[in-house]
């Protein structure tokens, strides 16, 4: 992998906050504290998109939400009018979760039109701009069924596919990540989240073939390669 420096890989990073403890308030100065990193988003949960697209403007910084989180079941078009009303309120980027059980029955069909649906109403609404990410929880899945889900993603349209919630039965594994480029390919981001808390496993991550990390450790992970950069 070539070298990276501390700002290149903060712009790989969704800095997140998505904890159902954390109010507008504690949102606030979360999001004040991350405004400056050069994060490439601050991924937070829909309440508090509103504020983020506030305090993030005039930076390169861009928001992000999830959609059906963490457990994906919600109605096809519960997702979709979710996914519309986050990026009207400012949402550039939308995290939205599979139907794992559709996954797991192997009706990519279904799949596939659920990532459609929300797919044309985050375009719809932001005129095409807005990225779509798909999170498989791949902690439930076999290796086949990652790359069936994967396949199922792109033909619904997502613009990555992204490992897990941090909310399943595990985060993301370098062998989740490293199949998860090999199926999608160049052209579509592969995001690896869970569980991602130091340095060593993001550089792991994108070696294998990560174009974004999913962290709430952002700040640490970024420090510590500025801080192995000047030989502190």
């Amino acid at each position: 992998m070539t070298p990276m420096d501390a700002r290149a890989l903060a712009a790989m990073i969704d800095q997140t906050l998505l904890k159902p403890t954390a109010g507008e308030a504690a949102g606030r100065e979360w999001i004040a504290a991350q405004r400056g990193a050069g994060f490439a988003s601050l991924c937070v949960m829909p309440s508090l998109v509103p504020a983020a697209f506030e305090m993030l403007a005039g930076t390169d910084t861009l928001v992000c939400t999830v959609i059906a989180f963490p457990l994906g079941y919600a109605l096809t078009v519960s997702k979709a009018d979710e996914a519309r009303r986050a990026v009207d309120a400012g949402a550039a980027e939308i995290d939205m979760v599979v139907n794992i059980g559709a996954v797991l029955e192997s009706d990519f069909a279904t799949v596939a039109a659920d990532v459609a649906a929300v797919a044309e109403a985050v375009a719809a609404e932001s005129a095409g701009d807005a990225i779509l990410k798909v999170i498989l929880e791949t902690g439930y899945l076999t290796p086949g069924l990652i790359g069936l889900a994967c396949e199922a993603a792109v033909r619904g349209c997502a613009h990555f596919v992204k490992t897990s919630t941090g909310f399943g039965p595990r985060g993301a594994s370098v062998e989740d990540v490293r199949l998860m480029r090999a199926v999608v390919g160049p052209d579509i981001g592969v995001k690896a989240a869970g569980g991602i808390r130091d340095l060593a496993t993001a550089l792991q991550m994108i070696e294998a073939g990560a174009s974004r990390i999913g962290t709430s450790a952002g700040l640490e992970i970024v420090s510590a390669l500025a801080s192995a950069g000047t030989g502190a």
